[in-house]
């Protein structure tokens, strides 16, 4: 494991401690809404991202952070790319599906990534061109290569922007093409879960750059493709389809009439 993926294991864990002690208790802390609908920050996100960023800013002080709670910090060529709580809505709820992602990226390219749930105790990490593990074994997308076995997840219209019906004629074409889609609520958690094999596909329009960066690299990481539906880069795009190599492109067709976000 490189030694930047390390101090972002250790600060995922330090995270998920702080987590799993409201989690445990069925409390969120204070409960602030955000500009968007269905949009909100709690007491945890953000003693999370502090944590986060205080350790990686102890062992680098001169790196520079994208967080989904305090926005942007520094200037760097080492970038940190933090959603502290990614399934929000799951972990006010007591849904046991919320994880920690950090994504690092330098000189424009994403190099390092962790996603860790505290309620499983389970470590995903990758680094660019050296594989991607989960607690510490090796991942590899999954072998499905006909879509009508395969098991997709999405997520879509969550925050209620623009008209909601325009991604319904994708969301139907898959569910007739596929063996079952899944809708659990946390992006990062569907993209590490594609890394593993664990589903066979995943897209959705509309992210924060924080809500893939780590799971994006993950997926690639881990011998599949992660990547913006019509040719733009996802962080920029929010948009983002991932798979195996071979159902990759099958996605897509089925996803080339979404409307560019």
């Amino acid at each position: 494991m490189q030694p930047l993926t390390n101090i972002a294991v250790k600060a995922a864990r330090r995270a998920g401690d702080v987590i799993l002690s409201y989690y445990r208790r069925g409390d969120t802390g204070e409960v602030t809404a955000k500009r968007g609908r269905n949009d909100f920050v709690t007491e945890a996100d953000q003693r999370a991202e502090q944590i986060i960023i205080d350790t990686i800013s102890r062992v680098h002080p001169d790196h520079a952070f994208m967080a989904e709670e305090s926005g942007e910090q520094g200037d760097s060529d080492t970038i940190w790319i933090i959603d502290p709580i990614d399934g929000t809505a799951n972990f006010m709820r007591g849904i046991p599906h919320f994880c920690v992602s950090i994504g690092c990226q330098v000189n424009g390219v994403m190099e390092h990534a962790v996603i860790y749930d505290p309620v499983k105790d389970e470590l995903f990490t990758a680094d660019r061109g050296a594989g991607a593990t989960l607690d510490g074994k090796r991942m590899r997308v999954s072998r499905t290569i006909h879509m009508r076995q395969t098991l997709l997840a999405t997520g879509f219209a969550y925050r209620k922007t623009g008209d909601v019906a325009t991604h319904m004629p994708v969301f139907n074409r898959l569910l007739s093409a596929s063996g079952d889609i899944r809708r659990a609520g946390s992006a990062a958690l569907d993209l590490a879960y594609v890394a593993a094999g664990r589903l066979d596909g995943f897209w959705e329009m509309g992210l924060a750059p924080w809500d893939m960066a780590a799971g994006m690299l993950m997926v690639r990481a881990a011998g599949g493709i992660a990547g913006d539906p019509h040719d733009g880069d996802p962080l920029e795009t929010g948009n983002i389809v991932a798979a195996n190599p071979k159902l990759y492109p099958q996605l897509l067709d089925k996803i080339a009439k979404t409307p560019r976000g």
